[in-house]
């Protein structure tokens, strides 16, 4: 049986890809994809997210093929260095130890997935992180837990404390679904929006 007609997909498990969706108040489901997020050997940070949003959404576009499929993925960059979600405290302490009094890129990949459409883009967002003693980022990670965060940075908490400038084009960047873009695929894809 055919999917509804424009039924929307946000392939991510993330409950903050979940939260900003729900901001342009338009019906969606939510379907996690489970692939493997293993950065291949000598892949640029773009095309590492770009890869992992695609892979996401093809994933549920598989068993949905008349749904409309949205795959996000972030990750964050330092030097050179791509920061994933570190899992645990001592990753998290090593990752925000190495981005502290440095810019760090967040780059997000979004793809769109929708019958005879499909888009990708790589969206940056900048943050530049104050320089930190090893005590305040301990206390952070204690009080936000950012383990499930690309480079341990979570934006809509405390993270914000921890930063002394950003520059970007979408705030939503910074949290993982980037909104102005992804309502630009929208519409070029020609979804209704409110």
């Amino acid at each position: 049986m055919p999917d509804a007609p424009n039924r929307l997909v946000l392939a991510s498990s993330s409950p903050y890809r979940r939260e900003l969706l729900t901001r342009l108040q338009i019906p969606f489901e939510v379907m996690s994809p489970g692939i493997d997020e293993s950065r291949r050997a000598g892949e640029s940070p773009d095309a590492l997210t770009c890869r992992l949003a695609g892979e996401k959404a093809a994933a549920i576009a598989r068993e949905h093929p008349d749904a409309w499929v949205i795959g996000a993925d972030q990750v964050a960059v330092c030097e050179g260095a791509v920061l994933c979600k570190p899992g645990d405290r001592e990753k998290a302490a090593a990752q925000l130890l190495q981005m502290q009094g440095k810019p760090v890129d967040f780059l997000n990949g979004l793809v769109l997935l929708a019958p005879g459409f499909e888009e990708c883009r790589c969206i940056p967002f900048r943050v530049h992180l104050r320089p930190l003693t090893p005590e305040q980022i301990m206390r952070y990670i204690e009080r936000d837990l950012p383990f499930d965060c690309a480079g341990s940075f979570r934006s809509e908490g405390l993270g914000i404390t921890l930063a002394s400038g950003m520059d970007g084009g979408d705030p939503t960047a910074l949290m993982g679904l980037p909104l102005i873009a992804l309502t630009e695929m929208l519409g070029n894809a020609g979804h209704p929006l409110p």
